[in-house]
């Protein structure tokens, strides 16, 4: 039987009841394919300041870069507030995500059936739904360019913050998406605005190229981002990976997760070259910590993630979304997505309902 190790962060507020959870799926799901977990639990964030004084202690790095996997809950809280800039829990995030070296984020905007009116698109536009991944290159970009917070140029303040991406950059984060592709519809959309930056003109010609030596059976779109933010509201079907650069994936993975209309549902995935982190995008919701109330799902769909991403369980991974939606689509829900008529459970009601529909 295999067997992997899972470095597991529970984090803040509602981040260790959902993931306890979660765990519960993954053993159930590890049950019924054949492979086990050894879980290291760590700390990340606020509880991890509490204990070590850092959000993101030298012990939790250790445990990660031997992990096969991260599984996060999430981080901070106004417990913290007081805390220097340089030592809030969300610092322990971007730590981790340069340590680590997580060069893609993935996140999925899915619209469930059952929760179609949820969504703030029409529903003669979903048509047969929203399914996307958004594939975001994470270490490059003017996010880590070199910049300027005040110079005099010709006698007028300005400022400045550089985009630059180098071809193996860009190579790194068109491969992964083709491969995802490829596990999902095969199709690829590539987002950039090459009629008027450099970057972009280097983006696009160096996807074209890796298309087209190696990957020609997926089938490759180009699209500039303004047009890309209005195709999602018009027509969302059209989609199934799209690949950018940091900034452009920033906004438009915001903009998906709106038309999902339940964000507190989505998952996500910080994809490295040796180790990958799991979370859900939702925070840590301190007022209903301890509740018992929080919503899992967003939980339990990023460990699907980690399934299929990091472990190349797809049938796990496939099990697992399947329940979720089975579950929502036998009437089952939570406080958040609640609707009269509906079977309203906490989150240990929800996970049973998922757990019961694991084939």
């Amino acid at each position: 039987m295999k067997n992997y190790k899972i470095t597991v962060l529970k984090g803040d507020g509602i981040g260790p009841e959902i993931v306890d959870e979660c765990v519960k799926v993954l053993d159930k799901a590890g049950e019924k394919f054949g492979f086990s977990f050894d879980y290291n639990y760590q700390l990340l964030g606020g509880c991890a300041i509490d204990e070590y004084g850092v959000p993101y202690p030298d012990e939790t790095a250790k445990a990660c870069k031997a992990s096969d996997a991260v599984l996060l809950g999430a981080v901070g809280g106004p417990k913290w507030d007081s805390q220097p800039g340089n030592n809030r829990p969300e610092k322990g995030l971007l730590a981790i995500r340069e340590d680590l070296g997580l060069f893609a984020n993935l996140r999925p905007a899915k619209i469930f059936a059952p929760l179609k009116s949820a969504s703030p698109i029409k529903e003669e536009i979903i048509g047969d739904g929203l399914d996307i991944l958004i594939v975001r290159e994470l270490t490059g970009g003017i996010y880590f360019g070199d910049r300027c917070e005040s110079e005099i140029h010709n006698g007028a303040e300005r400022a400045w913050d550089l985009e630059n991406y180098s071809v193996p950059e860009v190579d790194r984060i068109t491969r992964f998406a083709m491969e995802a592709a490829r596990k999902r519809h095969g199709h690829v959309t590539s987002v950039d605005k090459s009629n008027v930056l450099a970057t972009s003109r280097l983006w696009r010609r160096t996807v074209i190229k890796i298309h087209d030596e190696d990957y020609p059976d997926v089938q490759l779109d180009h699209m500039y981002v303004d047009n890309c933010a209005q195709q999602f509201a018009i027509h969302p079907s059209f989609f199934d990976v799209v690949v950018t650069g940091n900034l452009f994936g920033d906004i438009l993975s915001d903009e998906a997760a709106v038309l999902s209309g339940s964000i507190g549902m989505l998952p996500s995935a910080s994809i490295g070259n040796e180790t990958s982190l799991y979370e859900p995008i939702h925070g840590s919701a301190p007022d209903i910590a301890g509740k018992g109330i929080a919503n899992p799902i967003a939980t339990i769909l990023s460990a699907a993630m980690l399934l299929r991403y990091s472990l190349n369980e797809d049938k796990a991974a496939d099990a697992i979304e399947a329940a979720v939606n089975q579950a929502l689509d036998d009437g089952y829900r939570t406080g958040d997505i609640y609707k009269e008529g509906m079977k309203k459970v906490n989150g240990r009601g929800m996970t049973d309902a998922i757990l019961a529909r694991i084939q």
